[in-house]
């Protein structure tokens, strides 16, 4: 399955909705702007973005007579894919780079991690593992999985170590061995525990001050926030925090099965002005995909 044809499966719920309004023989009334602009707000997109876009998609389609379902739903594809961030490089592609996912418990962190460091491996970049998640004993247990079918190595301690240690360890490890891509694993944190997000500061601060110190120059440290698409506007405000605490520097949406409603991967971005990395539409390691704001705002608003 491509990755359209799984966007088009993961997205049905939204897609759905906004399928009911853009039905043929309907009247572009004002009933049609109400209607559009409830469903994207329940779409997970928020009222702001779904106000603008409402008004912007009006005023488009009297200057340009757009009267068709087919005419709308192109320019609200054209509408929707403004409203996202476009990375100035990938991370995982662009080496040498470190990487710190950072998010809460049940985001998906270190399946997540897990499958970059195997697509990695696959195309040929040196990578290794960092498990900075001390507390949960499953996420060690979940990287060594992965590191062993990747090929990968994993840096790691004893459950309860510091945190931080780990990710000094696991630079010390990719400096002496010339690997190009670092992913750090960290704890699932609570964006609303101070303490926790400040203990998750200094472990991006003693990375970045490591990282500064590799002997082929300094590695440039970078900070991704996994969401669970399904938490909703739930998920805006765990973007926010995070961002507030350690300055993100893009987003990964995963769980895009079909119980998400997508709006929220448009709603983060254009809110924070930060890329979307990557989005998960599945279990399988080739499920988690470069996001591609064309193919994701067709496939939500139903165009081939």
């Amino acid at each position: 399955m491509g990755l359209f044809d799984s966007l088009k499966r993961g997205l049905e719920r939204s897609r759905e909705a906004i399928n009911e309004i853009f039905y043929f023989g309907g009247d572009v009334d004002e009933s049609f702007w109400e209607d559009l602009e409830d469903t994207l707000v329940m779409g997970d997109m928020g009222a702001d973005i779904s106000m603008s876009v409402t008004d912007d998609l009006r005023d488009l389609a009297a200057r340009k007579n757009l009267t068709t379902a087919r005419q709308l739903r192109e320019a609200l594809a054209d509408r929707l894919e403004e409203t996202f961030i476009t990375p100035d490089k990938d991370p995982f592609t662009s080496v040498p780079s470190c990487v710190l996912f950072v998010g809460i418990n049940g985001a998906g962190k270190t399946t997540t991690v897990g499958k970059i460091a195997s697509a990695a491996a696959q195309s040929g970049i040196k990578t290794v593992i960092g498990s900075a998640d001390t507390f949960r004993a499953a996420a060690i247990e979940q990287l060594d999985v992965w590191g062993q079918r990747a090929g990968v190595p994993v840096v790691k301690r004893d459950r309860g170590a510091d945190p931080a240690s780990v990710c000094y360890d696991v630079l010390d490890v990719a400096d002496r061995e010339g690997a190009e891509l670092v992913l750090i694993d960290t704890a699932g944190r609570l964006h609303t525990s101070a303490d926790l997000m400040r203990e998750l500061a200094k472990v991006v601060n003693v990375t970045r001050k490591r990282a500064a110190k590799c002997v082929r120059g300094p590695m440039p440290v970078y900070v991704v926030l996994v969401i669970d698409a399904a938490t909703g506007q739930n998920g805006l405000s765990q973007a926010l925090e995070f961002n507030e605490a350690l300055g993100l520097d893009g987003i990964i949406m995963t769980k895009l099965d079909g119980t998400a409603k997508g709006g929220i991967a448009m709603a983060v971005s254009s809110k924070l002005k930060l890329p979307i990395l990557r989005i998960g539409v599945g279990e399988q390691v080739d499920d988690l995909q470069k996001f591609d704001a064309h193919a994701f705002c067709r496939a939500l608003v139903g165009e081939d």
